[in-house]
Protein backbone atom coordinates (compact mmCIF):
# COMPACT_ATOMS: atom_id res chain seq x y z
CA UNK A 1 0.00 0.00 0.00
CA UNK A 2 1.10 3.56 -0.62
CA UNK A 3 1.12 4.26 3.13
CA UNK A 4 3.70 1.52 3.73
CA UNK A 5 5.89 3.06 1.08
CA UNK A 6 5.51 6.56 2.54
CA UNK A 7 6.15 5.27 6.07
CA UNK A 8 9.35 3.63 4.85
CA UNK A 9 10.50 6.76 3.06
CA UNK A 10 9.94 8.84 6.21
CA UNK A 11 11.86 6.28 8.25
CA UNK A 12 14.82 6.56 5.87
CA UNK A 13 14.71 10.25 4.92
CA UNK A 14 12.87 12.15 7.64
CA UNK A 15 9.61 14.08 7.67
CA UNK A 16 10.17 16.97 5.25
CA UNK A 17 7.66 17.30 2.42
CA UNK A 18 8.76 19.88 -0.14
CA UNK A 19 5.86 21.99 -1.36
CA UNK A 20 6.17 22.98 -5.00
CA UNK A 21 3.89 26.03 -4.86
CA UNK A 22 5.77 27.49 -7.77
CA UNK A 23 5.12 30.85 -9.39
CA UNK A 24 7.25 33.08 -11.61
CA UNK A 25 7.99 35.44 -8.70
CA UNK A 26 10.01 32.65 -7.08
CA UNK A 27 12.17 31.92 -10.11
CA UNK A 28 15.75 33.32 -10.12
CA UNK A 29 16.60 35.78 -12.87
CA UNK A 30 19.04 33.39 -14.51
CA UNK A 31 16.21 30.89 -15.10
CA UNK A 32 13.93 33.50 -16.68
CA UNK A 33 14.92 32.91 -20.30
CA UNK A 34 12.95 35.33 -22.49
CA UNK A 35 12.70 32.71 -25.19
CA UNK A 36 11.39 30.02 -22.86
CA UNK A 37 7.71 29.35 -22.24
CA UNK A 38 6.04 29.54 -18.83
CA UNK A 39 5.79 25.76 -19.01
CA UNK A 40 9.54 25.35 -19.43
CA UNK A 41 10.44 27.93 -16.78
CA UNK A 42 8.18 26.46 -14.10
CA UNK A 43 9.24 22.90 -14.83
CA UNK A 44 12.95 23.73 -14.92
CA UNK A 45 12.64 25.45 -11.53
CA UNK A 46 10.83 22.44 -10.07
CA UNK A 47 13.33 20.04 -11.59
CA UNK A 48 16.20 21.91 -9.95
CA UNK A 49 14.46 21.80 -6.56
CA UNK A 50 13.66 18.10 -6.92
CA UNK A 51 17.18 17.17 -8.04
CA UNK A 52 18.63 19.04 -5.05
CA UNK A 53 16.44 17.27 -2.48
CA UNK A 54 15.13 13.93 -3.75
CA UNK A 55 17.65 11.86 -1.80
CA UNK A 56 16.86 13.58 1.52
CA UNK A 57 13.05 14.01 1.52
CA UNK A 58 10.29 11.38 1.33
CA UNK A 59 7.77 13.21 -0.85
CA UNK A 60 6.64 16.37 -2.64
CA UNK A 61 3.35 18.24 -2.47
CA UNK A 62 2.35 20.03 -5.66
CA UNK A 63 -0.36 22.67 -5.22
CA UNK A 64 -2.40 22.71 -8.42
CA UNK A 65 -3.60 26.33 -8.14
CA UNK A 66 -0.12 27.65 -8.84
CA UNK A 67 -0.21 25.91 -12.22
CA UNK A 68 -3.87 26.52 -13.08
CA UNK A 69 -3.11 30.24 -12.76
CA UNK A 70 -0.88 30.01 -15.85
CA UNK A 71 -3.44 28.25 -18.03
CA UNK A 72 -2.65 25.37 -20.33
CA UNK A 73 1.10 25.92 -20.22
CA UNK A 74 0.99 25.98 -16.45
CA UNK A 75 -0.91 22.72 -16.39
CA UNK A 76 1.61 21.20 -18.74
CA UNK A 77 4.33 22.15 -16.22
CA UNK A 78 2.19 20.54 -13.51
CA UNK A 79 1.94 17.33 -15.53
CA UNK A 80 5.68 17.23 -16.20
CA UNK A 81 6.42 17.86 -12.52
CA UNK A 82 4.21 15.00 -11.35
CA UNK A 83 5.77 12.67 -13.90
CA UNK A 84 9.32 13.70 -13.02
CA UNK A 85 8.79 13.05 -9.31
CA UNK A 86 7.15 9.66 -9.84
CA UNK A 87 9.57 8.55 -12.57
CA UNK A 88 12.45 9.26 -10.21
CA UNK A 89 11.02 7.01 -7.53
CA UNK A 90 9.58 9.56 -5.14
CA UNK A 91 6.03 10.08 -3.90
CA UNK A 92 3.86 12.96 -5.06
CA UNK A 93 0.93 14.47 -3.19
CA UNK A 94 -1.39 16.44 -5.47
CA UNK A 95 -2.82 19.23 -3.36
CA UNK A 96 -6.18 19.66 -5.09
CA UNK A 97 -8.56 19.83 -2.07
CA UNK A 98 -11.56 18.62 -4.03
CA UNK A 99 -14.95 18.10 -2.40
CA UNK A 100 -18.12 17.52 -4.42
CA UNK A 101 -21.08 15.21 -5.00
CA UNK A 102 -20.42 11.63 -5.96
CA UNK A 103 -20.81 11.85 -9.75
CA UNK A 104 -18.43 14.81 -9.91
CA UNK A 105 -16.08 13.20 -7.41
CA UNK A 106 -15.85 10.15 -9.66
CA UNK A 107 -14.43 12.32 -12.41
CA UNK A 108 -12.07 14.13 -10.05
CA UNK A 109 -10.78 10.72 -8.93
CA UNK A 110 -10.26 9.65 -12.53
CA UNK A 111 -8.56 12.95 -13.38
CA UNK A 112 -6.02 12.81 -10.56
CA UNK A 113 -5.45 9.09 -10.12
CA UNK A 114 -5.21 8.28 -13.84
CA UNK A 115 -3.95 9.82 -17.05
CA UNK A 116 -2.04 13.07 -17.50
CA UNK A 117 -2.32 14.22 -13.88
CA UNK A 118 -1.80 10.93 -12.08
CA UNK A 119 -0.46 11.29 -8.56
CA UNK A 120 0.07 8.94 -5.62
CA UNK A 121 -1.95 10.79 -2.99
CA UNK A 122 -4.46 13.65 -3.22
CA UNK A 123 -5.97 16.07 -0.72
CA UNK A 124 -9.74 16.23 -0.26
CA UNK A 125 -12.21 18.47 1.58
CA UNK A 126 -14.82 16.41 3.51
CA UNK A 127 -17.01 19.27 4.65
CA UNK A 128 -19.59 18.66 1.91
CA UNK A 129 -20.27 15.28 3.50
CA UNK A 130 -18.61 11.89 3.78
CA UNK A 131 -20.36 10.58 0.66
CA UNK A 132 -18.09 12.96 -1.28
CA UNK A 133 -15.15 10.72 -0.32
CA UNK A 134 -16.65 7.38 -1.39
CA UNK A 135 -15.77 7.60 -5.13
CA UNK A 136 -12.05 7.78 -4.30
CA UNK A 137 -11.98 4.67 -2.13
CA UNK A 138 -11.86 2.19 -5.00
CA UNK A 139 -8.53 3.71 -6.03
CA UNK A 140 -7.24 3.39 -2.48
CA UNK A 141 -8.24 -0.26 -2.31
CA UNK A 142 -7.32 -1.42 -5.81
CA UNK A 143 -4.86 1.08 -7.31
CA UNK A 144 -2.44 1.72 -4.43
CA UNK A 145 -3.50 5.36 -4.00
CA UNK A 146 -3.93 7.45 -0.87
CA UNK A 147 -5.91 10.37 0.53
CA UNK A 148 -5.11 13.23 2.88
CA UNK A 149 -8.41 14.67 4.07
CA UNK A 150 -8.73 18.13 5.58
CA UNK A 151 -9.38 17.93 9.29
CA UNK A 152 -8.06 20.88 11.24
CA UNK A 153 -6.16 23.37 9.12
CA UNK A 154 -3.47 25.92 10.01
CA UNK A 155 -5.15 29.11 8.79
CA UNK A 156 -6.75 31.59 11.16
CA UNK A 157 -10.17 31.11 9.61
CA UNK A 158 -10.19 27.45 10.63
CA UNK A 159 -12.07 28.46 13.79
CA UNK A 160 -14.97 29.85 11.73
CA UNK A 161 -16.22 26.33 10.96
CA UNK A 162 -13.89 23.59 12.19
CA UNK A 163 -14.17 24.65 15.83
CA UNK A 164 -17.96 24.84 15.98
CA UNK A 165 -19.45 22.81 18.82
CA UNK A 166 -21.49 19.70 18.03
CA UNK A 167 -22.98 17.14 20.39
CA UNK A 168 -22.44 19.40 23.35
CA UNK A 169 -18.85 20.58 23.71
CA UNK A 170 -17.38 18.41 20.94
CA UNK A 171 -15.51 20.34 18.25
CA UNK A 172 -16.61 19.76 14.67
CA UNK A 173 -13.12 18.75 13.58
CA UNK A 174 -13.11 16.00 16.23
CA UNK A 175 -16.45 14.72 14.96
CA UNK A 176 -15.04 14.69 11.41
CA UNK A 177 -11.87 12.97 12.63
CA UNK A 178 -13.81 10.19 14.33
CA UNK A 179 -15.78 9.52 11.14
CA UNK A 180 -12.61 9.54 9.03
CA UNK A 181 -10.96 7.11 11.42
CA UNK A 182 -13.84 4.66 10.90
CA UNK A 183 -13.30 4.83 7.15
CA UNK A 184 -9.51 4.66 7.50
CA UNK A 185 -9.63 1.38 9.44
CA UNK A 186 -10.66 -0.41 6.26
CA UNK A 187 -7.44 0.57 4.45
CA UNK A 188 -4.70 -0.22 6.94
CA UNK A 189 -1.13 -0.88 5.89
CA UNK A 190 1.41 -3.17 7.51
CA UNK A 191 3.06 -0.14 9.12
CA UNK A 192 0.07 0.45 11.40
CA UNK A 193 -1.27 3.48 9.54
CA UNK A 194 -4.01 3.83 6.97
CA UNK A 195 -3.71 5.02 3.36
CA UNK A 196 -6.41 7.50 4.34
CA UNK A 197 -4.74 10.22 6.37
CA UNK A 198 -5.58 13.69 7.60
CA UNK A 199 -4.38 17.24 7.01
CA UNK A 200 -3.65 18.69 10.44
CA UNK A 201 -2.18 22.19 10.70
CA UNK A 202 0.94 22.41 12.82
CA UNK A 203 0.23 25.84 14.31
CA UNK A 204 -2.26 24.85 17.04
CA UNK A 205 -0.08 23.17 19.63
CA UNK A 206 -2.77 23.15 22.31
CA UNK A 207 -4.74 20.39 20.52
CA UNK A 208 -1.80 18.39 19.15
CA UNK A 209 -1.59 15.62 21.73
CA UNK A 210 -5.35 15.05 21.73
CA UNK A 211 -5.53 14.79 17.94
CA UNK A 212 -2.52 12.47 17.72
CA UNK A 213 -3.87 10.12 20.39
CA UNK A 214 -7.43 10.20 19.06
CA UNK A 215 -6.39 9.42 15.47
CA UNK A 216 -3.64 6.99 16.31
CA UNK A 217 -3.91 5.01 13.05
CA UNK A 218 -4.02 8.01 10.71
CA UNK A 219 -0.95 9.40 8.98
CA UNK A 220 -0.80 13.21 8.95
CA UNK A 221 0.08 15.80 6.34
CA UNK A 222 1.16 18.74 8.48
CA UNK A 223 1.21 22.24 6.97
CA UNK A 224 2.07 25.40 8.86
CA UNK A 225 5.83 24.98 9.29
CA UNK A 226 8.10 27.96 8.69
CA UNK A 227 6.32 30.79 6.91
CA UNK A 228 3.12 30.11 8.88
CA UNK A 229 4.90 30.07 12.23
CA UNK A 230 5.26 26.36 13.05
CA UNK A 231 8.58 25.11 14.46
CA UNK A 232 10.10 21.64 14.68
CA UNK A 233 9.23 21.40 18.36
CA UNK A 234 5.60 22.20 17.49
CA UNK A 235 5.02 19.79 14.63
CA UNK A 236 6.84 16.99 16.48
CA UNK A 237 3.80 16.69 18.74
CA UNK A 238 1.81 15.36 15.74
CA UNK A 239 4.30 12.54 15.16
CA UNK A 240 4.74 9.19 16.88
CA UNK A 241 8.33 8.09 17.47
CA UNK A 242 9.39 10.45 14.70
CA UNK A 243 7.03 8.96 12.11
CA UNK A 244 3.29 9.10 11.42
CA UNK A 245 3.39 12.28 9.39
CA UNK A 246 5.11 14.50 6.86
CA UNK A 247 5.61 18.21 7.42
CA UNK A 248 5.16 20.48 4.44
CA UNK A 249 7.19 23.57 3.68
CA UNK A 250 6.86 25.46 0.42
CA UNK A 251 8.27 29.00 0.43
CA UNK A 252 10.67 28.18 3.25
CA UNK A 253 12.50 25.77 0.96
CA UNK A 254 11.91 26.80 -2.64
CA UNK A 255 12.74 30.49 -2.02
CA UNK A 256 15.54 29.82 0.49
CA UNK A 257 18.15 31.06 -2.00
CA UNK A 258 16.74 34.60 -1.72
CA UNK A 259 18.21 34.98 1.77
CA UNK A 260 21.77 34.97 0.45
CA UNK A 261 23.78 37.40 -1.65
CA UNK A 262 25.10 34.54 -3.76
CA UNK A 263 21.76 32.73 -3.72
CA UNK A 264 21.24 32.71 -7.48
CA UNK A 265 24.67 31.25 -8.13
CA UNK A 266 24.26 28.64 -5.39
CA UNK A 267 20.53 28.04 -5.85
CA UNK A 268 20.70 24.25 -5.56
CA UNK A 269 22.99 24.35 -2.54
CA UNK A 270 20.70 26.67 -0.55
CA UNK A 271 17.56 24.74 -1.45
CA UNK A 272 19.17 21.57 -0.16
CA UNK A 273 20.47 23.35 2.94
CA UNK A 274 16.96 24.59 3.80
CA UNK A 275 15.53 21.08 3.54
CA UNK A 276 18.33 19.64 5.68
CA UNK A 277 17.93 22.36 8.32
CA UNK A 278 14.19 21.69 8.49
CA UNK A 279 14.80 17.95 8.74
CA UNK A 280 17.17 18.48 11.65
CA UNK A 281 14.79 20.91 13.36
CA UNK A 282 11.97 18.36 13.30
CA UNK A 283 14.26 15.55 14.38
CA UNK A 284 15.55 17.60 17.30
CA UNK A 285 12.00 18.53 18.29
CA UNK A 286 10.99 14.88 18.29
CA UNK A 287 13.88 13.83 20.51
CA UNK A 288 12.98 16.19 23.34
CA UNK A 289 9.37 14.99 23.67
Amino acid sequence: MIIDRLYGEVKNKGNVCVGLDTCLDYVPDNMMDRNASVEDILFEFNKRVIDATIDIVPCYKVQIAFYEAYGLRGMSAYKKTLEYIRNNGSIVIADIKRGDISSTAQMYAKAHFEGDFESDIITLNPYMGFDSIIPYLDYVEKKDKGLFILLRTSNGGAKDIQYLSVNGNEKLYNHVGDKLKEIALKYMGRCGYSSIGAVVGGTHLEEAEEIRNRLDNMFFLIPGYGAQGGKGSDVAHYLKNGNGGVVNSSRGIITAYKKYEDGIEKFDEYIRKAALNMKEDISSGSKVL
